[in-house]
């Protein structure tokens, strides 16, 4: 039936319900966005036409299209958790950062930082490797089984590098709107290759072969020490705001579904193969899709269009 012709109190009705989830949409959008990127304005404005420097990637990427995806919320979890995996890197964590009483800072940290690097000028990205690197020169010390740690050690670099893309791959792979061919994921390790680059690691995958040929690489180097098991009981159960809790219910259990058995296993997470493609993956889709809806909106909102 036309709007037009509805009776005046249903017309009434449908009006303010539309608001209503309208106003929803946008206070949700923004509340995410907050726990992503703390308090930080977006980058750039993703809906309207390119105004200047393209930063080190540009529209066209294949890294925008997989960054700019709501599956980027659960590959940066499993990003976390596979990064667990290596002791030098978990001690860094555990010694240096503030966690457990501030817990999506760090989330927020990185998601800024992955959004300025990939959507930002060129300008803008170079400011926020300097702020990495200057982060990193205060992050070293002694781990647990003795061995000495630096944050700008190239080889640990390197590892907390090709385990986040290895990640954000695995997660557009699962829960991305399209996903990508070989050639284009190809593509995305090869473009990403110059953030290990600017941070100082060791010689980047530029191919999702080349990718697990370092990963393999590392293998012998990963175990989950007792910091790296603290770390990840205590992610499972952080003490985060209300309207984070839901969304986490699900985005956790899909995370740790990436992940390979051996580092669930060490690191003791709970997954039950069974109820994995017929529960959570669904459940994954749905929340991924619905999150970049509210979110669009917001940003929408916020730029007043």
């Amino acid at each position: 039936m036309p709007e037009s012709s509805l009776p005046p109190t249903v017309a009434a009705f449908a009006e303010n319900l539309g608001s209503a989830i309208g106003e929803a949409r946008i206070q949700i959008g923004r509340g995410v966005r907050s726990l992503l990127v703390g308090e930080n304005e977006p980058v750039r404005d993703l809906y309207a036409p390119i105004d200047g420097d393209p930063g080190y990637f540009g529209p066209d990427s294949v890294t925008w299209r997989v960054h700019a995806d709501g599956s980027m919320l659960i590959g940066g979890l499993r990003a976390l958790f596979f990064q667990m995996m290596h002791p030098l890197a978990m001690a860094g964590v555990a010694e240096h950062s503030d966690y457990k009483r501030h817990p999506l800072d760090r989330l927020a940290n990185t998601s800024q930082f992955v959004a300025v690097t990939t959507f930002g000028t060129k300008e803008q990205a170079d400011q926020a490797f300097a702020m990495v690197d200057r982060v990193h020169q205060r992050v070293r010390g002694t781990a647990p089984d003795g061995r000495p740690y630096s944050a700008t050690d190239p080889h640990l670099v390197s590892w907390v590098h090709h385990a986040e893309v290895v990640s954000f791959l695995a997660a557009y792979q699962r829960y991305g709107v399209l996903p990508l061919s070989d050639s284009e994921a190809d593509a995305y390790v090869n473009e990403m290759a110059i953030i290990c680059e600017r941070l100082g690691g060791e010689t980047p995958a530029r191919s999702v072969a080349e990718l697990h040929d370092v990963l393999n690489a590392f293998e012998p180097e990963l175990v989950a020490s007792d910091q790296a098991r603290d770390a990840s009981r205590w992610l499972l159960r952080a003490p985060l705001p209300l309207t984070a809790r839901p969304a986490f219910a699900v985005i956790a259990p899909a995370a740790i579904g990436l992940l390979p058995k051996n580092v669930r296993d060490d690191l003791r997470l709970p997954h039950i193969e069974q109820i994995d493609p017929v529960l959570v993956q669904p459940a994954a889709r749905t929340l991924v899709r619905t999150l970049e809806w509210a979110i669009e909106g917001a940003m929408m909102a916020d730029s007043g269009n």
